[in-house]
């Protein structure tokens, strides 16, 4: 009996073991129907959808002619390249003075004038100031130990007229020499001997010795306006002038005050020509055409009717070695006084070369909000859709594109504006 149980157990355990086996080895349960539906779901969300098919505005022919919408189709150009540099506006040599005190005395301000402000415009040689000896309105005869001073700021008269007729005498020569070297790099160029960059430096260097010239000019009538009436005992009274045209920069005195020889008094400058100077990385100074000029704009690089153009000039070459840069100058008018001093602003350097590249006129190009550029693509039927590009620059009215359809798709060129209300929902 005993053999017979144990058999009969050993073959339910058998049973089971294998029933247990079948059941884990076969087919999961099926999920419900609200989980294939979420799964579905799912899978419809992931789904891509193209981006300008979202963007297609359909207009009626007559909201379509009320709207003045032109279309044009994109094309290649041979357009110069432009790439776009940091700059910073610097007032050129010469073009600001510091206007000093060329004897010790007392500042006034001149009868029926006022006191020179900060920001008033003035003219070449006009009176600004008057500096009086030190000598009050009671008292006009000078003591001996007032004497002793006189001859003493009598020597120092002297000593400045000597100085400053030989810095004249030396400027003056000096831009004799800058135009005979001139003249000399002009004839080798006509002879095909010399360089146009010799032309150039020898322009700059006469450039620079005319307005030195100017400056010494400048001195030697100042100090030889300096007058010192020793036989009747009194000290005439010394207008001083604005070296040249401009705004008043800074006032360093203020009426009454006692300043010595050389204090420095007001400062006046004159930016109706400003410099741009643009760092330029040493490996990309072989691809810039310095010889061409290049468009200055505001420090958000877009294009603007209020851009202006710098033409390049020679001046003596500086590097940053820190940076590995080198500094190339342009000039600009600067007589509207729109730009200051130490203005960052960005300017487009013309390359080396021309490029064909895929262009559309400038006004077809709409931004949005976020900085993206779109074209309206016309597509028939009055139905526009909005597809972006991506602008490498701007020449002559015309968008060289990076980034956007093909040649041959006729855009919207007029009333972009216009069609962009009618998407979003702002326009009548």
């Amino acid at each position: 009996m005993m053999p017979n149980k144990l058999l009969s157990l050993v073959t339910v355990g058998a049973i089971a073991a294998a029933a247990l086996t079948l059941w884990g080895c076969g087919d999961k349960p099926a999920k419900s129907s609200g989980e294939s539906e979420k799964s579905a779901s799912h899978a419809a969300a992931a789904a891509t959808i193209d981006e300008a098919s979202l963007n297609v505005v359909q207009l009626s022919a007559a909201a379509a002619q009320r709207l003045g919408l032109e279309v044009q189709a994109i094309e290649q150009r041979n357009m110069p390249r432009l790439k776009p540099y940091g700059a910073e506006l610097a007032l050129p040599i010469g073009a600001a003075v510091v206007v000093t005190s060329p004897l010790a005395g007392t500042i006034q301000v001149r009868s029926g004038s006022k006191f020179p402000q900060i920001g008033e415009a003035v003219t070449a040689e006009q009176p600004l100031l008057l500096l009086m000896p030190m000598l009050t309105p009671e008292r006009e005869v000078l003591t001996p130990a007032e004497r002793i001073r006189f001859a003493e700021a009598k020597a120092t008269v002297a000593q400045s007229q000597i100085d400053a007729d030989g810095l004249f005498q030396q400027a003056a020569v000096q831009v004799e020499a800058a135009k005979i070297a001139l003249a000399r790099a002009e004839r080798l160029h006509q002879d095909n001997v010399g360089t146009l960059r010799a032309v150039d430096d020898a322009k700059a260097q006469l450039d620079v010795a005319v307005k030195a010239h100017d400056a010494a000019r400048q001195r030697k009538a100042l100090v030889d306006n300096i007058k010192l009436d020793e036989e009747a005992g009194t000290l005439e009274p010394l207008t001083i002038t604005s070296p040249l045209a401009g705004i008043v920069r800074a006032t360093q005195v203020q009426p009454g005050q006692i300043v010595s020889t050389g204090a420095p008094l007001f400062e006046v400058m004159n930016d109706d020509k400003m410099w741009v100077k643009t760092p330029i990385y040493v490996g990309e100074l072989e691809l810039i055409d310095a010889s061409a000029p290049v468009r200055v704009t505001a420090m958000n690089g877009a294009q603007s009717d209020k851009d202006v153009e710098a033409r390049p000039i020679s001046l003596p070459p500086t590097a940053v070695p820190l940076s590995s840069s080198v500094d190339v100058y342009y000039e600009v008018d600067n007589s509207d006084h729109r730009f200051r001093p130490g203005e960052r602003v960005v300017a487009y350097l013309p390359l080396k070369g021309q490029t064909k590249v895929d262009a559309v006129p400038w006004s077809s190009v709409y931004h949005d909000v976020y900085g993206g550029q779109w074209v309206y693509e016309d597509r028939g039927d009055y139905r526009y859709a909005r597809r972006r590009v991506e602008v490498g620059w701007v020449q002559g009215g015309w968008a060289a594109l990076l980034r956007g359809p093909s040649v041959g798709t006729r855009v919207l060129v007029s009333g972009v504006a216009e069609l962009s209300g009618v998407e979003f929902g702002f326009a009548k």
